[in-house]
């Protein structure tokens, strides 16, 4: 053998096992990154701690890149520097870094007014701090938001294989802007979760303001129901007796107040305006005063709040006095009940005049009265009923209403059973699914 061919030979037994060699060395590291990539998923789906969760890639990235030590600068749901959880994942002999980069962070003019253009200032610091490294900065990006940064410190006298280091920065990188934006999340979804729970412990409490059931009140057929267009309402309706300390069958036959108001908007502030408007009302009904006199004193006690919140309320008050068959009324500029006069088989409007309680200091109502006969009907509502849309923006309108009820006053009907029909009359207008724009509210009065 000639020694060209020996040399030849030897070249490409060396060449082979190199190869075998580097095929091992990637094949083990590659199994090793499967591994961690393994173990992280799963505690990604586990964490509920962002400490902890930073703690455990701190542990992770010794394994998988090689490097002094890193740094993790992550971002609040504001975009500001999250400082308790800023994060070095250092060796021992860098023990104290940790706290330095919190103390400069926390002297610096940036935490509070942090900007994504200043991590200039944190890299100036960290270069200046740290000269004999070579620092990656990387942004941590989710969702198309910069969750934070990722500083890893390598020593520039040492050599890196560079396909690993990239491939397993880049993807702690990954890991690190999932893992900040999924904790983001779990936050935004417990908070959301705990004022469901509120709102719903409103909306509970708020429907025992209501009324449970109708009162029995001499020679009436009562019937009522409120459709919240959220889980707090801004409706009011109610049945107050004059005198309620008298006995049952006394107080049946005592006058009493009915009432239909609408605070303005919807949701908690309504429901909130609402539940106030309701404490005053039921204080200022004992007094036995008119209608129109008890608006004006519902006006001036309530002016102030409502001025302050910037919201008003539009309320139809009246009392009924079962012996006489008297309906007395104001109107603080709320939709007009609907009277269906029997004798005369026509419908009307109960109205009178009187501003929007919370608008004027000294406003004045007006107080109207009419005598009532036998199976008169009254229909009292808020204008959810009237502002109800269908599919193409139409409004289902007064005049549906007027035609609708005075169909039904024709007809053999109990108060309940009127008022299921008006309801089931709007459900089948707005179509199948439509949620309501406003809350709705019914009563319907009707003698025997």
């Amino acid at each position: 053998m000639t020694f060209n061919k020996k040399r030849k030979l030897e070249l490409n037994q060396f060449t082979s096992n190199a190869s075998e060699v580097n095929h091992t060395l990637f094949k083990y590291d590659n199994d090793k990154f499967i591994e961690i990539a393994s173990s992280l998923a799963y505690y990604l789906k586990l964490f509920s701690s962002l400490k902890k969760f930073l703690e455990y890639i701190g542990l992770v990235t010794i394994h998988l890149i090689d490097q002094e030590f890193s740094l993790v600068v992550p971002l609040n749901e504001k975009g500001k520097i999250w400082i308790e959880n800023v994060y070095c994942f250092e060796k021992t002999q860098f023990i104290s870094i940790n706290s330095e980069i919190r103390n400069f962070l926390k002297e610096s003019k940036i935490l509070n007014n942090f900007k994504i253009k200043d991590s200039y200032i944190i890299e100036n610091f960290l270069e200046t701090k740290f000269p004999q490294y070579s620092i990656n900065s990387n942004k941590l990006m989710s969702r198309g938001k910069c969750r934070g940064f990722f500083y890893v410190f390598e020593n520039k006298s040492k050599n890196y294989n560079s396909y690993a280091q990239e491939r397993n920065i880049s993807f702690l990188i990954n890991f690190l802007s999932v893992g900040i934006e999924n904790y983001l999340l779990i936050a935004k979804n417990k908070k959301h979760e705990n004022v469901d729970r509120e709102i719903s412990s409103g909306a509970e409490i708020q429907s025992r303001l209501l009324p449970d059931f109708c009162p029995t009140i001499f020679g009436v057929d009562l019937a009522a129901h409120c459709r919240p267009a959220l889980q707090l309402g801004g409706d009011y309706y109610d049945f107050m007796s004059i005198k309620p300390n008298l006995e049952e069958i006394r107080r049946q036959k005592g006058r009493w107040a009915l009432v239909i108001g609408d605070v303005m908007g919807k949701g908690i502030p309504a429901g909130l305006l609402m539940t106030m408007l309701r404490g005053m009302l039921r204080a200022e009904v004992l007094t036995g005063l008119p209608p129109d006199r008890i608006l004006h004193d519902l006006n001036q006690l309530a002016i102030s709040d409502l001025d302050q919140s910037h919201r008003f309320i539009t309320l139809f008050y009246s009392d009924f006095d079962p012996r006489t068959k008297k309906l007395r009324y104001a109107n603080a500029a709320h939709n007009p009940p609907l009277l269906w006069k029997s004798l005369e088989n026509k419908v009307v409007r109960l109205d009178a005049d009187g501003f929007v309680i919370g608008l004027q200091q000294n406003a004045e109502y007006q107080c109207g009265s009419i005598n009532l006969n036998n199976s008169d009907v009254i229909l009292y509502y808020t204008d959810g009923i009237t502002e109800t849309t269908n599919t193409v923006g139409e409004r289902f309108g007064e005049d549906n209403l007027i035609k609708s009820f005075e169909s039904l006053c024709n007809k053999e009907l109990t108060a309940k059973e009127m008022l299921d029909r008006i309801f089931k009359i709007l459900d089948k207008f707005a179509g199948t699914n439509k949620k309501l724009d406003d809350d709705a509210s019914i009563v319907i009065f009707k003698l025997k």
